[in-house]
Formats: C-alpha cells, structure tokens, sequence
C-alpha cells in the first residue's frame, strides 16, 4: 500500500481546518491539524509530518516564530513550511521566507491552490531527502549552509565534528565557523578553503563544493593538518571512524582476529566494518582494499 504523505496545519480559525481537512484528506492526504502554535509543537514531538502548513497570524505565538522554532529542530529542518496569511506586503512575505518558509498562499485559502503547491514542495522534498540520504550513506562530510555560515543541514559524519569542535553549548545548527562571517562570491571557488574554525583537539577547514540558488551552499568538511593514517583514510575516502581504524590495521597486515583484540571488537564486528569498506571503496577483497589505503595515505 502506498504511503500517504502527513499534512500539518496549523489555524488558529476552525472553518479554515475544516475547509483544509476536507479537501486534503479527499486529495489523499493523513491531515493533522491544531488550533495554536503550543499545540502544533506538541504534535511535532511525538509526529514528524511531510509538510506544514501555517497560519501567519495567530494569538500568542505567531507562524513566523513557530517556524523559527520548528526549523531549529534538527527532525523538521527538512520539513516544507508554507504560510497562509492576508499579508500580501513585501515584509510580511519576506518575514516568511526569513523564518525558515518555502512559499506562502493568501488568504482566504484556494483549496486547489494549496494541494497544488503541497505536491510541488512535496516533490523537492523528496528530492532533496534522497540526495542527503546517498550522501550520508557514502560516509561524506558535507554540510550545506547559508552565504553566512548557517547550517542548513549536514551529513551525520559533518555534524559528529562540528559537535567535537565547537565549543561547548554551541549549536551546530548555528554558524559552521563559529562566528558570522559572510563568504565573499569570489570566494566561491570549487575546492578553496572558505572558512575555518579552530576548535581544543582540532582546526577545521570549510572547502567550496557547490551552490543551490543565491541562499545554499555546498561545503566538504575537512581537518586541517591530517597526520594520523586514520584521520586520512577517514577524510579521503569517506569513511567512519571504525572502518578507517579497521582498513588501516588491515594495510598492515593484521587478520580479523588480531583486529579485533587491538579496537576491542568483536570479530564479527570487525567483518561487518570490512564489508561496508568494502561497499565504499567498490573493491571485493582485503588485498584491494589495502592497496588502496597504502596509497591514500602514502600520497599526503
């Protein structure tokens, strides 16, 4: 059975849950809905939706600041957010976009309109997931980030060093480098070093990749000064820190076994850490897969 896609909507206004429910729920859709920003966040927390839906102006806290919110937690970054509001005027359309929106639709509401932008932000969502989850599963240290440094978002293995080195209670959904800082468009050149941040066991450096529209920006995270042969393995050929740990031991010799009383693995663990190897570096066997570290390392 295929999966329904789960609309958020938040309306502080019943006719117009209503109205969204009946036409949403015919279209298709599982529809949640809430009457105020506390009771949408109360939501969120045990349901992650596929896009939300928010009324801009609501008592108490507004749909602005409940985007602001939602987009600072990490579950919901990826979540589409359109607004619904009579604000036509250029600073309310560009409060939206500021908190975190990707659209907005006037009211009062168009149902037909409002389907039809859910399915094309549905669509790049979807898009956007599928490209983050290869690149997480290859092993890579990407973020993507605003000209000024924001984190938009970033695969698991970028955001376990930025959480290593950033000071303490700093928030790796803040600013990459730590301080805000604007990088400069003639900056933006593939492979250049853009910013850096200098953290108590480590200096990271933010490497130029590419660019989605004026707003996002790709960036390789990378250590500077690599020495250790596990450090280099890990950046160069995108893997954990188990597998380069495992493929260095292995490029030197070592069996399974002999592997697994170094690291404290169990030997099973230490196959299962060689298969993925394996997988990354497209080789079939411990001979390949050790010529290739040989060099990696060898070559810095």
């Amino acid at each position: 059975m295929k999966r329904r896609d789960t609309v958020l909507v938040v309306d502080d206004v019943p006719g117009t849950l209503g109205l969204l429910n009946e036409a949403l729920e015919a279209s298709g859709y599982t529809v949640l809905l809430a009457q105020s920003a506390a009771f949408a966040l109360s939501i969120v927390e045990r349901v992650t939706p596929d896009i939300v839906l928010i009324d801009a102006l609501m008592p108490g806290m507004d749909g602005f600041e409940l985007c602001r919110v939602m987009k600072r937690n990490a579950t919901l970054g990826g979540v589409p957010i359109i607004f619904m509001t009579g604000l036509t005027e250029t600073e309310h359309v560009v409060r939206g976009f500021e908190a975190g929106g990707v659209d907005y639709v006037t009211k009062p509401v168009r149902p037909d309109e409002v389907i039809a932008r859910i399915g094309v932000h549905l669509v790049n969502a979807r898009r956007t997931r599928s490209a983050q989850l290869a690149l997480d599963a290859a092993g890579r240290f990407l973020i993507g980030t605003t000209p000024e440094g924001l984190v938009l978002w970033s695969t698991p293995q970028a955001a376990a060093l930025l959480r290593d080195t950033l000071p303490p209670g700093a928030s790796e959904t803040g600013c990459a480098w730590g301080t805000e800082r604007t990088i400069p468009a003639s900056d933006l050149v593939p492979g250049k070093c853009v910013a850096s941040l200098a953290g108590a066991l480590r200096t990271l450096e933010f490497q130029f990749v590419g660019q989605f529209g004026p707003d996002e920006i790709l960036l390789r995270v990378v250590e500077a000064g690599l020495a250790s042969g596990e450090a280099v393995l890990r950046q160069r050929l995108g893997l954990t820190v188990r597998e380069a740990e495992v493929l260095l031991w292995i490029s030197r010799g070592k069996s399974n076994r002999d592997i697994s009383e170094i690291l404290g693995l169990r030997p099973s663990t230490v196959t299962k850490h060689l298969e993925q190897i394996y997988v990354k570096l497209g080789v079939e066997n411990r001979s390949s897969a050790a010529t290739i570290a040989v060099r990696t390392v060898s070559a810095t």
